[in-house]
């Protein structure tokens, strides 16, 4: 008789080297304290608490009723969707890129980039990502078989990046890479920090990338988040950024469209080709319907964006305010919806983990523990914009009879 093979034996390699979710321990306590009828005043999760502006839900309706639009969709963007794309950059940052071959539309941020490491990194392929920095960064390398080098980001008090230290330790990074890298990765806007860049910084990337021969990734999911004044550039401001380079963006900030999942990728034609392949292989494209209200939002009105804007701008100053009454004082950034806050020195020996967790369970108030972005991280948490000004007052009280007990 032949033996059954034992179900023990086939393991799963790939998804046992992502390691435990350092959040799931946050969002567990949450549930429980919710369920146990506690008020948890919640900062932990980047996701707008606002609707989606009512001209592109009208037309996300007007599209569901129109006949033809519930089939199959085109997997990299129907052509309007992309058009209205290159158009935006054109716009904002006096860009041209071509509609048919430099732009894709994309499933959210998230999946483009996650799609784009799995179709074009091998095994033990090298990637430079800067830490603290959103998990999928470093995750998406992992899940495909290359090997991620790690450069801590320094900035001022004004969350600025040092960028003469971070090239500094980039030449060192690529100098000390086996095999040479193939992608450094940048985030500016920066999640978790908020650390913002100059327009020459992707002067002096570009010019590096060709040197070194690597390609660059960068994502300006927060691009239109920005406050008292700055702007957020562009890599493809850069004469012959495309040669090494695509960048990305989401709807899901901007538009208050998160749940929508749509996003972007332009540039480089052979990395937007590859990611066009894979994507013709493993999906059929976002929703018809979709596509056309995200189209009316990036060519309609913007007014949409400014009143966003606004509105975290005005929770960043409260948030400031208000906790630094309760004894917490937290640096203001100039752009994302996140402050990036040091633990108070008197609960630095806690670490960032175990201060989220009390401070969830003693005040009811839900932050992100710095400790999952990296370990450069753990003497911060991440605390999102995403509850009201009242809201906020109200943690900034909880917090200070939080605070009081060390």
């Amino acid at each position: 008789m032949v033996k059954n093979r034992e179900f023990e034996d086939i393991s799963f390699e790939k998804i046992n080297r992502l390691p435990k979710y350092i959040f799931a321990s946050i969002n567990e306590i949450k549930l429980r304290e919710r369920r146990n009828g506690k008020d948890v005043i919640d900062f932990s999760m980047g996701n707008p608490d606002g609707d989606t502006p009512k001209h592109i839900q009208e037309k996300l309706i007007e599209a569901t009723r129109k006949k033809g639009n519930h089939g199959y969709s085109v997997s990299k963007g129907i052509y309007k969707l992309r058009l209205a794309i290159t158009d935006w950059y054109k716009r904002r940052y006096g860009v041209e890129l071509d509609p048919d071959s430099e732009a894709i539309a994309t499933m959210g941020s998230k999946e483009g980039y996650t799609h784009l490491i799995e179709a074009t990194v091998n095994v033990g392929d090298v990637a430079i990502v800067p830490e603290p920095t959103y998990p999928i960064h470093t995750y998406a390398f992992t899940l495909a078989g290359g090997t991620v080098r790690k450069m801590k980001i320094n900035f001022n008090e004004n969350f600025e990046l040092d960028e003469v230290q971070f090239f500094k330790d980039l030449e060192i990074a690529i100098r000390e890479s086996v095999p040479r890298p193939k992608y450094v990765v940048v985030n500016f806007p920066h999640n978790p920090t908020t650390v913002t860049v100059t327009k020459n910084f992707y002067f002096q990337l570009v010019e590096l990338a060709k040197r070194e021969g690597f390609y660059i990734i960068s994502d300006i999911a927060y691009a239109d988040l920005t406050y008292d004044g700055y702007e957020t550039p562009s890599i493809f401001t850069v004469p012959g950024a495309k040669d090494v380079a695509v960048e990305s963006f989401t709807l899901s900030k901007s538009y208050n469209m998160a749940g929508w999942r749509v996003g972007f990728m332009v540039g480089n034609r052979k990395l937007i080709g590859a990611l066009e392949k894979i994507k013709s292989w493993v999906d059929y494209g976002m929703f018809t319907p979709i596509q056309v209200a995200a189209t009316v939002a990036l060519n309609g009105d913007q007014s949409c964006v400014a009143e966003i804007r606004d509105k975290y701008r005005e929770r960043r100053d409260v948030m400031v305010e208000s906790f630094a009454n309760a004894g917490w004082h937290l640096g203001k950034p100039r752009a994302t919806m996140f402050i990036w806050a040091r633990l108070p020195e008197k609960v630095r020996h806690l670490g960032s983990l175990e201060f989220s967790k009390r401070l969830l369970l003693e005040a009811q108030v839900a932050v992100s523990p710095g400790i999952g972005f990296g370990e450069y991280g753990d003497e911060y948490v991440r605390i999102a914009l995403i509850e009201n000004k009242k809201r906020i007052r109200q943690a900034a009280k909880n917090i200070k009879r939080f605070l009081k007990k060390f």
